[in-house]
């Protein structure tokens, strides 16, 4: 009875909608919207997709660039590479890094639906359950610690067999997977080489580099298969996982595209908070053509780790002395907004081995083969094992620095390995000291902003990396290798060649954090509440990498993935404790009694 009443209630109260995807803003009709969501990559995708589940919220998804249906290079994954630069990329380019002997970094962002999980290399790693129980001792909320985060880890992924069905018993962890969510992960459709064979005897030989069996366990050390997100040997992007056909299709949802958030406005002050709910909008073409709309519940930035403080920046949310040396009133004052950016950067070390290079491929015939049966080569982007490791406890870097991991189980260094006559690895420092910043460069919001990797500005990083360079030093001393790797050939870690060896190469896993980050309840750091709402306004949440308030341990589409998921129930719950008093005695309470349809109801 109760909940008959409360069903057709809802009914009575939802706006007729008719879901579209709009390619151009002209071509939006005017229609309100509960929700609006600024951004198509991870967060974005995942908020839009989970909101819809209920049909009584309508949504807008805004996304910059254009639709990814239909695109061969955003499905092939061995076509990866030739993304970076096109019209699916922003092209951002950093400032001169002064650590980096003036050198710039290209810095590719998906400009497209599905976001950077459209164009990235679709490692797929969480990171270590230590990350996670720091996010929520900084922002005090036990709800983003491992234990209570990892639910929606397994939610979003949906585990499947390599392309051909090759046996994978051993290589992965059956219980820390989900096998029926959106995004697809698997390992490599290739077996274990020669030089895999290799890797894994060192595991048994030398006790500093034990086997880990998977590394999205929360407790990654040791060296393990890679994952990745794609299934069925195609990419698994935001866009294909989680904005499906079937998704498109629901009537409470509008996707509009090739169009440009410059601005959110505030619709008025509530109390001593400010009610910013209102977004304005321009073609991405550019030019003068503006449009603003309301949402009635909440509107939620999922621009990305760049473009969402440039947003909230041009809007007056910021640094109040950097908004008005370009004239730009501020609204509210949060000095955090674009700053204490940490990356992962990754530098190579190799040596000359006893082996040949693989036989080149025949591209013409791979993706014909990818065409027709999702087989062959172009089903994968690399064939690599990673090693996940910690720098020694009694390592000289002790002596003068602290660790800046988040506790025991995470590692300091993720290492790529190759095989071939130039053997050797990717160290990736995943705990980096040195922060980098976002900054406008002027009132326009087509121009691109200011940023600033900040590599190599703090002196641990390149510790750091130099700890790795040994630490490969005495992988390759094991007895796997003898016969096999001959000679270095970048410079000794010992020596000063090799400082300006990295200076001179290092460049970005495209991992950028923290813009608007997340901090307690109250404080006067951060720029979001733990509930990822912007402080001092109400209406307005900001979701995607850059509300990370610790980088993890590991790529961070995953992180990105886990943290929407959660965004997006504590969104459902937000709007529950929003009805009014009466609705809630009369329906919510007695609901509530009941388990069943309360679950039901919220999700």
């Amino acid at each position: 009875m109760q909940l008959g009443a409360l069903s057709l209630l809802f009914a009575l109260a939802a706006p007729f909608a008719s879901g579209k995807v709009y390619d151009s803003l002209t071509s939006l009709p005017s229609r309100n919207y509960d929700f609006i969501i600024v951004g198509g990559g991870n967060a974005g995708a995942v908020i839009s997709s989970r909101l819809t589940e209920n049909s009584r919220f309508t949504i807008l998804l805004v996304e910059a660039g254009p639709d990814n249906e239909g695109v061969l290079e955003l499905q092939v994954p061995g076509l990866q590479t030739s993304l970076n630069g096109t019209r699916y990329d922003w092209n951002y380019t950093t400032v001169p890094q002064t650590g980096l002997n003036g050198r710039t970094i290209d810095l590719p962002r998906g400009h497209v639906l599905g976001g950077s999980s459209s164009i990235n290399g679709m490692v797929y790693t969480r990171g270590a359950a230590d990350d996670y129980d720091a996010w929520a001792r900084i922002t005090g909320d036990p709800g983003w610690s491992w234990k209570r985060i990892f639910p929606y880890a397994k939610k979003h992924e949906r585990w499947m067999a390599p392309v051909g069905g090759r046996n994978i018993t051993g290589q992965y962890d059956p219980k820390v997977h989900g096998y029926s969510g959106n995004t697809h992960v698997s390992l490599r459709q290739t077996p274990a080489e020669p030089f895999d064979e290799r890797l894994f005897q060192t595991t048994r030989e030398l006790p500093e580099f034990p086997f880990s069996l998977d590394p999205n366990s929360g407790y990654p050390l040791g060296l393990s298969w890679t994952q990745s997100t794609i299934g069925n040997g195609e990419r698994s992007s935001a866009a294909t996982g989680y904005l499906s056909a079937p998704v498109r299709a629901r009537p409470n949802l509008d996707i509009l595209l090739n169009t440009q958030a410059t601005r959110v406005l505030s619709t008025g002050p509530l109390g001593k908070q400010l009610d910013i709910r209102t977004v304005e909008l321009a073609p991405r073409s550019g030019g003068t053509a503006r449009k603003t709309l309301t949402a009635s519940k909440e509107l939620v930035l999922s621009a990305g780790v760049i473009n969402s403080p440039q947003i909230l920046m041009l809007s007056g949310i910021g640094d109040r002395e950097h908004l008005s040396a370009l004239g730009i009133k501020t609204i509210l004052d949060l000095p955090a907004v674009g700053k204490d950016m940490p990356d992962h950067a990754i530098n190579v070390v190799l040596w000359a081995a006893n082996d040949t290079a693989p036989p080149p491929i025949d591209h013409v015939a791979a993706l014909e083969e990818w065409k027709t049966s999702r087989s062959g080569p172009y089903t994968e982007h690399r064939r690599m094992q990673t090693l996940w490791s910690r720098i020694p406890s009694n390592s000289s870097i002790w002596q003068n620095e602290t660790d800046p991991s988040s506790g025991k189980n995470a590692p300091h260094l993720e290492l790529y390995f190759a095989g071939g006559p130039r053997t050797g690895a990717a160290i990736i420092l995943l705990t980096p000291k040195s922060r980098g910043s976002v900054s406008l460069a002027s009132s326009d919001p087509f121009t691109h902003p200011v940023i600033d990797l900040g590599y190599l500005t703090r002196p641990f990083d390149l510790k750091a990396i130099r700890e790795g360079a040994r630490l490969l030093q005495r992988f390759f001393s094991g007895p796997a290798w003898t016969g096999y790797v001959l000679a270095p050939i970048t410079p000794d870690p010992e020596t000063p060649a090799f400082d300006e060896f990295v200076r001179g190469r290092i460049t970005t896993v495209f991992h950028p954090t923290g813009t608007t980050a997340m901090s307690r309840r109250g404080a006067k750091t951060g720029v979001l509440d733990p509930d990822l709402k912007v402080k001092g306004a109400k209406g307005l949440r900001v979701v995607d990498a850059g509300s990370i308030p610790f980088l993890p341990a590991g790529h961070t589409q995953a992180a990105v993935y886990i943290l929407a998921e959660r965004a997006a129930d504590l969104i459902k719950s937000c709007v529950v404790e929003s009805i009014s008093p009466c609705i809630r005695s009369i329906f919510i309470q007695p609901l509530a009694r009941i388990t069943k349809y309360r679950t039901e109801w919220l999700s």
